[in-house]
């Protein structure tokens, strides 16, 4: 059936709004109408044509009609939003559309910067002072003055700032004072230590231009350093180098030439210190605990970080010294920031029209997406709309990243599709517009801190979507900007701190008195024979442990997949999360194209071969899982309202036993079932939660499959409380995975990291106010399913294609929680049904 407006003949469009109505309407006129669902298209046309002919359609009913439902704000509200503003008419255009519910609009300005003294006035040498008159800087920001004074003062410190506010000078500018008085040549003086060597490539020759002007050597050292620029490096150490972790973990550990040159280091510079978070940041707090222990001097430490709740308590957990904090603000300027909830359409649809309206005008605009897969997908859909747009993230080679990052420098392309890989301080040039899946505030402030650099007046957008967090935001915008993230570290993870006692002995044998506090890893290591005793030192077993050590990633514990396209190498995939994307026909995405998996080998050569699609093809895949947990170790319990909670080590055992082919478009639903031949299993170690819910009396009273509606109940709880507690927790659930098991009641939520990442931990700390958000997330979706929806108890990493989900029954359980009612712990017993 043709769908024609019956009052201009135009194309009608008929959308599904988030609370399942139909939203139907007339691209050229605007005459709309809102029905109840039907999954038939052509019945709820003809409905719109009787109601027509009936004369019964009027704009006004209807703008109250979408007003009441909660499907867009009425005129006179986002007037009384704008308030004494004055948005531009992109931004005007946009909170008039109609076509989704705008949650909040902002203008946020940064205010001037404090300003500190003149420089003739800090203290600086002469020719330091010279030197920064000739770079025009007459006066610095007082955050500057203070961290210049503390560093030449020899204080550990914190520097607290955004995006582009001066952190860099505030630790160069003391750095070079302090080398010229006393450092020595041919010694290492100062370790810069960025996460990515995009970054640091990217400083490198800002750095190097205001050293070399003092007559101070700046020399850089990663994975990407060319054999004779090295050898240059060893033959005569420069006084700055700019390195990373992963680096400086290799060479101590294989005591090379390069290794002794860090021992003369006396101070340690970590930028964007907040990417050190989970296994990552546990690793490299081992890290900075082995160069204090090869170091000569005892080590000052300097972190630049963007805003946190707790950045001085992470920071002295990851340097394991007490630290000072100095807070800096950012660059004078305005966004104009909106946040909005697609109540007619998807996230991604409304990410890329947004995409696609600022390009258009020209903006230049980076896309924030919270997976890899949502990064591929954009850009995808946006690419069929005429975006000139590239993906950036993870995963891909590092000359094709580096590639995508000229071209937009360049002004090649308008946008860029990415993770949170761009995040950091890489100077892409120029950005209008920063568009941003939703995440904790003090990220995207991160991410926003792009927009508009140079000094233009900027625009950032936050797209709630089809997700618990999202409802609940779209009816609590303020709430949003009080859920700063908490970042974590585990340096009691104990596959880290195996790996790094042995690490340890290969940089610089143990003696018997030092290392008290890792014993008893060590007489394990002993007894297996990774350690032998000599003299009374304990020196490594390298024929026994070299291959262990080699296969090690401080970035994630776990082996990882190689993927191949044509024979060539295109990218990896760690483990476990690889069997989930990189089974037999599973779909693959990679630079804005898909591909399908041909050939996958595991658990022997770890290797996936791709081959090309389609372009027209209609599908992509989502694996289905079931896990068993096992409670190895309570380390510590307590009581959470009535419920007894406790956090412990678990074994949990996975099983990828098939997929769902999803339509392109779609994003958290149910696809058609296919099992795989040959089930793909691992386990391992990990750190997480556990409770017993209460049990759901009243649904399971009126139910008439009892055991569906209890079972399902749980499984929904387990969804909402990870998903709905994500920003409480700092943004942690996509580091979490959950199993409710059955009819017991018994609900597990763990680390995904092997070994455990802190994240668990954070929702033990916090889990009370996790509950009770996730109580309002239920209770406030609209939805009248049975099972509910997206916004309330679907999860896109559900094991079990969002199947075994009760909405009441859930809501029953919390409830039963918030009001108080006592549960203690049961084991877990086989009959019981996995549910993830």
């Amino acid at each position: 059936m043709k769908l024609s407006c019956p009052k201009c003949k135009s194309k009608i469009e008929i959308q599904k709004t988030f609370n399942k109505k139909m939203h139907v309407s007339c691209t050229k006129c605007g005459i709309e109408d809102l029905l109840e669902f039907s999954k038939n298209t052509d019945e709820v046309f003809l409905e719109f044509l009787s109601r027509f002919d009936q004369g019964l359609i009027s704009e006004d009913i209807l703008s109250d009609n979408l007003k009441d439902e909660g499907i867009v704000r009425g005129e006179n509200e986002v007037k009384e939003m704008i308030g004494s503003k004055k948005p531009d008419k992109t931004i005007e255009e946009i909170l008039f559309s109609k076509k989704d519910y705008i949650s909040q609009y902002k203008v946020l300005k940064n205010p001037e910067p404090k300003m500190g003294s003149k420089i003739e006035d800090t203290g600086l040498d002469e020719p330091i002072i010279q030197q920064l008159k000739e770079l025009k800087i007459d006066r610095l920001y007082e955050f500057q003055e203070e961290s210049i004074q503390e560093i030449i003062f020899g204080e550990n410190i914190v520097i607290e700032a955004p995006t582009a506010s001066g952190k860099t000078e505030a630790f160069l500018i003391p750095l070079i004072q302090k080398i010229k008085k006393d450092a020595e040549n041919d010694n290492v003086y100062a370790i810069f230590v960025y996460p990515t060597k995009a970054l640091s490539r990217d400083q490198y020759p800002k750095i190097q231009k205001f050293a070399e002007k003092s007559g101070i050597s700046v020399g850089i050292f990663d994975g990407d350093t060319k054999l004779t620029d090295r050898r240059e490096i060893i033959k005569a150490p420069p006084q700055i180098l700019i390195t990373n972790f992963d680096v400086i973990h290799y060479h101590l550990w294989h005591q090379t030439k390069f290794s002794s040159l860090l021992a003369s280091t006396k101070i340690i510079v970590v930028d964007e210190a907040h990417v050190y978070s989970g296994i990552f940041g546990s690793n490299v707090h081992y890290i900075i605990k082995r160069l204090k222990r090869i170091c000569t001097n005892r080590l000052q430490f300097i972190a630049a970080s963007a805003t946190l709740e707790d950045a001085k308590e992470f920071c002295q957990c990851l340097f394991g010294e007490e630290m000072k904090m100095i807070r800096g603000s950012g660059k004078k300027g305005q966004t104009d920031f909106v946040m909005m909830f697609p109540s007619l359409r998807t996230q991604r649809a409304l990410m890329v029209e947004l995409t696609k309206k600022l390009t258009k005008k020209s903006h230049k605009t980076m896309v924030f997406n919270n997976s890899h897969i949502n990064s591929e997908l954009l850009a995808i859909q946006a690419k069929k709309q005429n975006v000139n747009i590239k993906v950036h993230r993870a995963g891909l080679m590092a000359n094709y990243r580096n590639f995508v990052e000229r071209q937009f420098k360049e002004d090649s392309i308008q946008a860029i599709s990415c993770t949170p890989t761009l995040e950091l301080g890489i100077d892409v040039g120029n950005v209008d517009c920063v568009i941003s899946s939703t995440i904790p505030v003090n990220r995207l402030v991160q991410r926003i801190g792009r927009a508009a650099r140079k000094g233009q007046r900027g625009y950032a957008f936050l797209t709630l979507g089809n997700d618990p967090i999202s409802q609940y935001y779209k009816n609590h915008p303020d709430d949003y900007f009080e859920d700063i993230e908490k970042i974590y570290i585990d340096p009691k993870n104990p596959f880290v701190e195996e790996f790094q006692v042995l690490a340890m002995a290969c940089d610089k044998p143990i003696s018997k008195h030092e290392l008290k506090e890792h014993q008893e890893v060590i007489e394990h290591h002993i007894i297996k024979e990774n350690f032998l005793v000599v003299n009374n030192r304990i020196i490594p077993n390298l024929e026994k442990i070299n291959s262990m050590l080699g296969e090690y990633s401080i970035r994630g514990i776990g082996k990882s997949v190689d993927i191949f396209l044509n024979g060539k190498k295109v990218g990896d995939r760690v483990l476990p999360i690889a069997l989930e994307e990189l089974h037999k026909d599973a779909i693959y995405f990679l630079a804005g194209n898909r591909y399908k998996v041909k050939e996958f080998d595991y658990p022997k050569q770890n290797y996936a071969k791709l081959e090309k699609i389609p372009k027209d093809y209609p599908y992509y895949t989502k694996s289905l899982t079931e896990e068993w947990p096992t409670i190895e170790t309570i380390f510590e319990s307590r009581k959470a309202n009535g419920v007894e909670l406790a956090f412990c080590k678990l074994h949990i055992q996975k099983k990828v036993y098939g997929y769902v082919n999803m339509e392109l478009g779609q994003e958290i639903t149910q696809g058609e079932k296919i099992l795989l031949e040959n089930p793909l299993e691992y386990d391992f170690v990990t750190k997480g939660i556990v409770f017993c819910a209460p049990k759901p009396l009243k649904i399971i009273q009126q139910a008439e499959d009892e055991e569906y509606a209890e079972a399902s109940g749980y499984h929904a709880t387990e969804h909402v409380v990870i998903e709905g507690s994500n920003m409480i927790t700092g943004g942690v659930s996509q580091d979490l995975g959950g199993i409710s098991l059955g009819t017991s009641g018994m609900i597990f939520v763990y680390d995904g990291a092997i070994g455990g990442s802190g994240a668990s931990k954070a929702l033990y700390d916090r889990f009370e106010k996790a509950l009770e958000r996730s109580m309002f997330i239920i209770k406030e979706c609209p939805c009248q399913n049975e099972s509910g929806c997206p916004r309330c108890t679907f999860s896109y990493r559900c094991g079990n294609n969002n199947e075994f989900l009760h909405k009441n029954s859930a809501l029953e359980v919390l409830e039963r929680i918030h009001n108080g009612e006592k549960t203690k712990l049961l084991d877990p017993s086989e009959g019981d049904r996995p549910l993830v």
